[in-house]
Order: C-alpha cells, then sequence, then structure tokens
C-alpha cells in the first residue's frame, strides 16, 4: 500500500508548491490509486471514521483529492481538510460536493486551522511523506491540539516490510513488467527510504523517486504519548481484523486523554 506514481522532485524547490504531487500526478491520481477506491476498500474506512466522528467535525491531513473526504462528508459529518498540493485539492473541487469541503493549503505537521474536531484522519502511509522523526512527532502534536477532549487520531500505515531484506542489500522490488520496474530503497540506520520508478516508454527509461520516513507501531505509540494521545485501537485493517506480528499494516487510533 503506497500513493502512486510521485512527481519528480526539483530541486529548491519552496514548501509553497505542490511538492511531488504536482499537477502531472494530479493528473492521473484517482486512476493510478483505483484499487483504494474500490467499495470493499473504502467503504470500511468512511464507516470506521463516521463512527469515530459521530456528531462532531473531521479534520483530515493529506486530504488530496478527496478519496475519503468526500463520501465521509455524505455521511453527513463536515469535512475540512489540509494538504500542500494545490494540484491535488483542485482535482476534489471539481467532483460533486468538494466545493462544500473546506480546505487549507499547508504541511499537515504544523498548519493549524481554527475549531476543534471529534477527529483528526491520516490515510494510506501519508505519514511516512514526513521525511523526518521530528516532523512526524509534530504531526501527532497537532493532531492533538485540533482534538477536543475525548476526540481521536487515526491513522493508516504500513508495517515496515524489513524481513524481504537481506543482509548488505538495500533495495525491495514490488512491481516489475514490461514498460516499468519499481523498486523500494531502505537505510535501515535513518528509517529512511524512497520508493523508485522507471517507466520504459519507446525505448526510453524514466526515472522517479519520492522518500519517505518509515515508522514502526511502537515508535508510533511513543510519539503520541508526547502529544498527550493514548492507544485505543489498533487493527489490521479498516475491517478491524486484528493486528498480529504477521500484519502488513495497521489502522491505529489514539485518544485525546487531557481536558
Amino acid at each position: 500500500m503506497r500513493r502512486p506514481r510521485p512527481a519528480r522532485y526539483r530541486p529548491g524547490m519552496p514548501p509553497e508548491e505542490d511538492g511531488f504531487f504536482a499537477e502531472d500526478v494530479a493528473a492521473t491520481y484517482d486512476v493510478s490509486a483505483a484499487d483504494m477506491f474500490r467499495p470493499d476498500v473504502l467503504d470500511p474506512a468512511v464507516d470506521v471514521l463516521a463512527e469515530l466522528a459521530g456528531d462532531g467535525p473531521a479534520l483530515e491531513f493529506g486530504i488530496g483529492t478527496g478519496r475519503v473526504a468526500l463520501p465521509l462528508a455524505r455521511c453527513g459529518v463536515p469535512v475540512h481538510g489540509i494538504d500542500l498540493s494545490r494540484a491535488m485539492t483542485a482535482r476534489l473541487r471539481e467532483k460533486p460536493g468538494g466545493d462544500g469541503i473546506g480546505v487549507t493549503i499547508g504541511d499537515f505537521a504544523t498548519t493549524r486551522v481554527a475549531g476543534t474536531y471529534a477527529v483528526v484522519y491520516l490515510v494510506f502511509n501519508t505519514i511516512n511523506n514526513l521525511t523526518t522523526q521530528d516532523a512526524q512527532v509534530a504531526c501527532f502534536r497537532n493532531a492533538a491540539a485540533h482534538l477536543r477532549p475525548g476526540g481521536t487520531f487515526a491513522v493508516e500505515v504500513g508495517v515496515p516490510d524489513l524481513r524481504r531484506l537481506p543482509p548488505g542489500q538495500s533495495a525491495v522490488p514490488f512491481h516489475i513488467s514490461a514498460t516499468g520496474w519499481a523498486f523500494d530503497t531502505y537505510d535501515v540506520a535513518t528509517q529512511a527510504m524512497s520508493s523508485h520508478y522507471v517507466t520504459l516508454t519507446d525505448g526510453r527509461a524514466e526515472h522517479r523517486s519520492i522518500p519517505f520516513r518509515y515508522v514502526w507501531p511502537a515508535e508510533l505509540d511513543l510519539m503520541a504519548r508526547l502529544a498527550g494521545l493514548r492507544l485505543r485501537d489498533r487493527w489490521q485493517d479498516w475491517n478491524r481484523a486484528p493486528f498480529t506480528s504477521e500484519s502488513t499494516r495497521h489502522v491505529s487510533v489514539w485518544e485525546k486523554t487531557d481536558a
């Protein structure tokens, strides 16, 4: 489970630009992430988030093109979103109901919006787009600052797949076809990783990559404690299957404990 093909990195890119999710990614994002729009994938996530929201509003970090926010809003939950990419949120605006969802452009690790929320959520590995531990810690603090007492912060993210990484090897392929290859590279000393995409077109190869920072469940729990949150639930998926040592991802829910 990963975000699809990223935009090419432009050295010196200022923070107010669209980062790795610029126009060339936004234009095809929904198609490249089509599996994540399937009802059997999306509906359970919306159901859980609607239950967490109850009669309160929801705040999505990394709202993107509105894959989760739009159906959640159709359930009657008021939704606001924070996202760095104007190109992605422009696609949200074009969809039915998109003009009814408030969006603030900014870094979801630090950007504040008015009001308090019943649930803040961060899905589809998006926390890994924060490439330092400090930024991930700041994200938890930002979520806590937006939550009302008893509110929850829900995160969907993969479990680092280091068991596939033999000693002395730093790359793991996850897609190979006649038209392209994709692989992840890891630095186990820093928890830095990158997803690389090589696309073959008319005999020419184009390489794109995007950086991430993988993070362990126990590390996320500590970040939550630093922000005044405590773990309430952890499941393997949005269907609430038990999380085990064999799970490749998890949905974790932390609750705000202070008044």
